[in-house]
């Protein structure tokens, strides 16, 4: 089980990558593969479709919204929640895609592949980033679980044909 709450402490941690930290380019492109659209919401600005609020990414259908202090983990985490979900249900999501575990556990894994694609980020930092931001595992660490406990998520993406490796 997955709980990816963040605290308010780690809201303003500067050692976890933020969308500022990359090309905005490169995130919308990567967004784009799987049929989303990245929208910038000015600083200081309300997140639309945020679940968690501000500065963590929101959702509202096709759309992934984030500010430049949105964590790239965050970004990536929301993105993975539509993925995950076929085309007719994304059209449908508002703020909260799922309540789905085995969809919360295929979005935590998707997350951490699709970093890979991500120059400058990739699994091993994205990972590390969960764990600074307070996300939680049985297993202990988002390593762990990846490694060692996840092979119903990799099932799931596998059985959808999204990235599992």
């Amino acid at each position: 089980m997955i709980n990816h709450a963040a605290s308010s402490a780690n809201a303003v941690s500067p050692g976890i990558l933020h969308v500022r930290d990359r090309p905005f380019t490169v995130l919308a492109d990567l967004l784009a593969r799987y049929d989303l659209q990245l929208h910038r919401v000015a600083d200081g600005e309300k997140i639309p479709g945020s679940y968690w609020g501000e500065p963590e990414a929101g959702v509202i259908a096709h759309n992934v919204y984030v500010r430049d202090d949105t964590p790239i983990h965050s970004l990536l985490h929301e993105a993975c929640h539509l993925i995950v979900l076929p085309p007719e249900q994304r059209a449908r999501v508002h703020t909260d895609a799922t309540d789905s575990d085995i969809e919360e556990d295929a979005t935590c894994y998707l997350q951490i592949v699709l970093a890979d694609a991500i120059p400058g980020v990739g699994r091993a930092r994205l990972m590390a980033d969960m764990d600074a931001w307070g996300y939680s595992f049985r297993l202990g660490s988002t390593k762990a679980w990846f490694e060692q406990d996840a092979e119903d998520a990799r099932e799931f993406l596998q059985q959808r044909g999204l990235p599992h490796y």
